[in-house]
């Protein structure tokens, strides 16, 4: 099939449903359009969730957890379905050093010892039974939101994962292979998903994640210090790349390719690694040679190398000693009365060193990861494109090698480009 005809293909046998998978598999309202699915859908992606790091614990759950049942109830109605296609992350792993393998997980399993089992049943009941609590006693949104997210992360520590995505979307996972019955089904686990390599166009991003957060503060000269590595390597993919993935697995449904409850990961640690350092020197490179416009001081922002630190202790040390103990004698400088002018400016540098330890807490995962990701049955899913294609315009329309990029030319004439033109500005 030409490419072209193949894009045609895909148009005319597609129906985008958004909202979660609960909603999905619940609120189909029209009976036709709903038997007509039952009848004729044969493939699907679920890529329902909710990403933030430390989201509501009940809102967690019931996306990334519960929504997977409700997604299932739905793919075992459909009578000519042939494969479930779920986008996890490959940071389910946790805090995991070494190579991490294509592996699902046992049901109830956990990432450090407990003495009690991981049930998604019972935290569904104690998120539930939390959040009533919280309405009985009548305590604001702002404290339920708060009480809830603070509540996830206590869950997610408890049994060895770093914050409520991740733990939430492995539960997802457990649910989805212990009940998927017949369902054939796989697991897409990308690593940290960059701007479109090459399709549809160049560069192109939806909103600031994980990475591209730390690349916007540095070109706006709002971070000079972080935690991490340099000698770690941060396992980056194209967005291309993963869609790509979806597109062969959706290609090759007809097949039976590999045993039910298929793990493929997404990256690039294994094949063609770059390491924190080099990531560092890319960003800083490309803002030095073509830096941020201030509009409000009407000059160029002018960034600085960012200094890392691999240890959280003596990042805290340097934090105090370097920021701290200055702004406190700023605090005292400032209520003597003929200096009250000082407070603003105390005000505006304490924001700005709690946005980046906010920051510093809700990374520190990822910038000190020593993990690599095993890509053997990615790898052969790239094998079984070359042997069944033969096509050149397809292989190159489809390709999910890693390696493939080039690194420093991707991140500085594609990736941050884009993420300037479509996020940042």
């Amino acid at each position: 099939m030409e490419f072209g005809g193949l894009v045609e293909y895909l148009e005319n046998k597609t129906i985008l449903l958004t909202g979660g998978a609960g909603f999905v598999a619940k609120s189909i309202k029209n009976p036709n359009l709903r038997d007509q699915m039952f009848k004729d859908v044969d493939f699907i992606v679920n890529c329902a969730a909710t990403t933030d790091f430390f989201e509501r614990y009940d809102v967690a759950l019931a996306t990334n957890t519960i929504g997977i049942l409700n997604l299932l109830s739905f793919a075992k109605k459909c009578i000519k379905l042939k494969k479930l296609l779920h986008l996890s992350t490959a940071y389910v792993s946790g805090e995991r050093d070494g190579i991490v393998p294509e592996k699902a997980f046992e049901f109830g399993e956990t990432l450090k010892k407990t003495f009690t089992k991981l049930d998604f049943e019972i935290e569904h009941e104690l998120a539930t039974h939390k959040l009533s609590q919280l309405r009985e006693n009548e305590a604001s949104e702002a404290t339920i939101n708060a009480t809830m997210r603070e509540f996830g992360i206590e869950r997610a520590n408890h049994f060895g994962w770093p914050n409520t995505y991740v733990f939430t979307k492995a539960m997802g996972e457990m649910c989805l292979e212990q009940f998927k019955e017949d369902v054939y089904t796989v697991i897409l686990r990308p690593t940290m998903i960059l701007s479109t390599y090459k399709e549809p166009f160049p560069g192109w991003i939806e909103g600031l994640r994980t990475i591209d957060i730390i690349i916007a503060s540095i070109g706006k000269g709002k971070m000079s210090f972080f935690l991490g590595k340099p000698t770690l390597i941060v396992d980056l993919v194209s967005m291309s790349m993963c869609t790509s993935d979806m597109v062969v697995n959706a290609m090759i449904l007809g097949m039976v390719f590999g045993e039910n409850g298929m793990i493929y990961h997404v990256g690039s640690s294994i094949k063609n690694p770059i390491y924190v350092s080099q990531a560092y020197d890319y960003v800083y490179n490309y803002f030095t040679e073509n830096p941020l416009f201030d509009h409000k001081e009407e000059k160029p922002i002018i960034v600085t190398k960012v200094k890392l630190f691999q240890h959280i202790f003596t990042l805290n040390i340097y934090i105090a000693i370097r920021f701290l103990l200055p702004l406190k004698i700023l605090q005292l400088v400032a209520n003597i009365p003929f200096l009250r002018c000082y407070k603003d400016v105390y005000a505006k540098n304490m924001k700005k060193l709690q946005t980046v330890m906010r920051f510093i807490q809700k990374f520190k995962h990822f910038a000190l990861f020593n993990g690599i990701f095993e890509d053997t049955n990615s790898e052969r899913l790239r094998e079984e494109l070359i042997k069944g294609s033969g096509n050149l315009e397809i292989m190159e329309a489809f390709n999910f090698d890693p390696n493939s990029i080039d690194w420093e030319d991707y991140i500085i004439n594609t990736h941050i480009p884009g993420l300037i033109k479509y996020v940042i500005i």
